[in-house]
Order: C-alpha cells, then structure tokens, then sequence
C-alpha cells in the first residue's frame, strides 16, 4: 500500500514536472527508473474523471477554485506555470500587440474572478462577460449540459453575471500582460427598444478597464437578443458605440477601443454580406465568428436524449465546420480582422480557422474536454 502512495505521489508531481532530488529518487524510487514511469496528463486522468461527474456548472467552478488554490502554494503554482507556458509568437490586430494568437472565448470567466489563474494556463487574452449593466442571475438550473459522445457543450445560462460595478472592481486588478477584451450585453429586462443605453452602460463602465469590446447580439438564450442581428437596430447599435467608443477617447486621450461585433453560425449568407456591410459603415473594428448555435443537425447523441436537455446554444466539436465556414465566407468579402471560435481543441482545428482567414482564434468548450494543455497545442500549431 505504501509503495502505491508513493508511487501515486510521484506520478502526480512528475505530471507537473517538480523535479525530485537523485538521492530521493533512488531511496523511493530504488526499483523503477524515471524513464519508465507512466504518462500522467493531469487533467484527462485525474481532473477530467472527477470534473464528469459533477454537475457541469458546479464542476466549473470547483476546477477553477482547484487552480486558484494550487497556483498558491508556491512550488506547485511553479510548476503549473512551467508545464503550460507556451512560446511567444506575437501578432498585432486592431491595433493590438498579442503575446501569441490563443485566447478565451466569453462565458468561461463571466465575473473577471479567474484572470491571473487563466493567464498562468498561457492564454494571450482573456474575453469576460458577457456582462450587463444591472447583476442578473440568468435561467434557471440546470442550464449547463455536457454532451459527451460528440464533445459538446449545450448551455442555456442567460447572461448570469454579477453586473457592470461588480466587473469594473475586478479588473482595477488585473494582471500586467494579460489582453482583456470585454463582452457586452443587454439585460433580459430590458426591451430591444432600449437596448442601446445597457449596450452604452458597459461600454462607459469599462471603457478605462478593458482592451477591447465585443458587443453580443447573438447569444440564444436571452428573449429576442438575436433580432438586434438585422441590419437596421445593429447599424444603429454599431453606431452608436462606436460614436461613444471616439467621445470617451478623446476625454481621456486614451486610444480608442477596438470594437468587435459576436456574430451567430445560423446566419444566411445574405445577413452575412449585410455584416460585412454593417461593419465597414459604422467603422467597428471586426467580427468574431461565431457564437453557439440553435442546430441540432450532426449529432451523434441520441435525438431523445437532446430533446431531454432543452433549449440552448450547442457549442463545441459540432460547430467547428459551420464557424469555419463563417470565418471563411466573411474574410474573403472583407478586410477586416477577424476572432475565430467555435469547435476548437487542438492543433489542427486552430490552424483550420487560421487558415480560413482569422487573425486570432478563441477556445472555449475545448477547455472541458481537451483541458489547459489545449492552449499550448493551439499556439505551436500556429
């Protein structure tokens, strides 16, 4: 039993590449050399098991704390830094210097609660939010499902968050040398009539806290988000932030943020080329391809057992194609940058994306089912 301790214990700390001393290695480990030791990935072995079988949104938040606690003791926090550091390979984008192109998506870190941890994993820039003006608790529980057999996401949160003043506190604290970007919304009290002063709100209040925005109009899960995607109310919103965006830098003689606009995979090719339009009139600084989508075509999951889950946005392996597309059809009509996201988990789906025509690449659902060496195979890849 003891040797099975010790054994146990090595493997875990060899995972993380803490290296022992000779002298322990050979009183403890007399019998079996380093070389032959098992692989152990951390998180497909060890976390992953454990995560799967907890509720999806509970398990989300003990990992996170998990890292939080082992990015504290100071000679594990080491080695997690040393074990997911990924290689500078910089890129500038709407003005914007990149530490490399891999960052992640909004909706992992609503609240900025998460931002020194998620920049110890390697991730060039972080997206929190979505964010509201007012604190919101979203839909009901359960509202987050795990779609294994075709490494997927189905979530219906609705825009939870903590609200605008809540965010703005966190991120007086952010860390140096982390791009955050910050992903705005409407509340769900607010009728589309007036979702341009929630949409004005968030870009007053973190104007001074972020590095750029992105306005969400395509998230599913809040009542009638999506009709703000026609053109007239979106030129409208568009151009309003973007006029808000210009009067807030000059007050403060700050550069203007770069504005991003979070488009749906569902969109015709029509409402495509109306983006494109939209973008270039009111003068935002790109697109972001794409969000979760309302499809169920492709599934290998039993249609029972989706119809079971509900209503929500499907993100992960199954939207990879469709995003793809998107980024694709959108940067052969335009110049402008774009952020590629949807079905990302390794290297080639990254370099997929890249080779499309975006610029940057976000990962999100890949995080659960790839887990933190994710970032690391995206950035080489590129």
């Amino acid at each position: 039993m003891r040797w099975r301790c010790f054994n146990a214990i090595h493997i875990l700390i060899n995972s993380l590449g803490i290296p022992f001393a000779s002298s322990q290695n050979r009183s403890i480990f007399a019998n079996q050399r380093h070389d032959t030791m098992p692989k152990f990935d951390l998180y497909a072995n060890l976390l992953r098991p454990i995560a799967f079988r907890m509720d999806p949104e509970r398990a989300h938040y003990a990992t996170m704390r998990l890292l939080g606690i082992g990015l504290a003791i100071p000679l594990v926090g080491w080695a997690l830094r040393r074990k997911y550091a990924v290689t500078d390979n910089p890129v500038e984008v709407a003005g914007l210097r990149f530490r490399h192109p891999i960052g992640l998506a909004a909706g992992f870190d609503k609240d900025g609660r998460w931002l020194h941890a998620l920049k110890a994993l390697g991730f060039a820039y972080v997206e929190v939010g979505t964010v509201t003006p007012r604190p919101q608790p979203g839909n009901p529980a359960p509202r987050l499902f795990r779609v294994k057999a075709d490494r997927a996401l189905i979530n219906r949160m609705g825009f939870n968050n903590g609200g605008l003043d809540a965010l703005v506190e966190r991120l007086k604290h952010r860390p140096a040398g982390l791009i955050v970007g910050g992903n705005i919304g409407r509340n769900k009290s607010t009728p589309n009539e007036r979702a341009t002063e929630d949409y004005l709100a968030c870009l007053n209040g973190l104007h001074a806290h972020v590095d750029y925005f992105v306005v969400n109009v395509s998230s599913p899960n809040t009542p009638g988000l999506r009709e703000l995607q026609e053109r007239a109310p979106l030129t409208a919103l568009l151009g309003s932030l973007s006029a808000a965006n210009d009067l807030l830098a000059s007050q403060s003689q700050a550069p203007a943020r770069p504005i991003f606009l979070k488009i749906a995979p569902d969109l015709s090719n029509a409402q495509l080329d109306d983006i494109v339009a939209i973008v270039q009139e009111t003068g935002i600084s790109g697109v972001v391809a794409t969000n979760t989508t309302i499809s169920r075509a492709g599934l290998s999951t039993p249609p029972s057992a989706i119809d079971e889950i509900g209503a929500g946005g499907l993100s992960g392996a199954p939207v990879r194609a469709r995003s793809t597309e998107v980024v694709r059809y959108l940067s052969e009509r335009a110049n402008f940058p774009i952020i590629g996201v949807g079905g990302v988990e390794d290297g080639p789906s990254a370099l997929e994306k890249r080779e499309a025509g975006a610029q940057l690449v976000q990962v999100y659902s890949g995080m659960v089912y790839t887990g933190p060496s994710i970032i690391r195979l995206c950035a080489e890849a590129l």
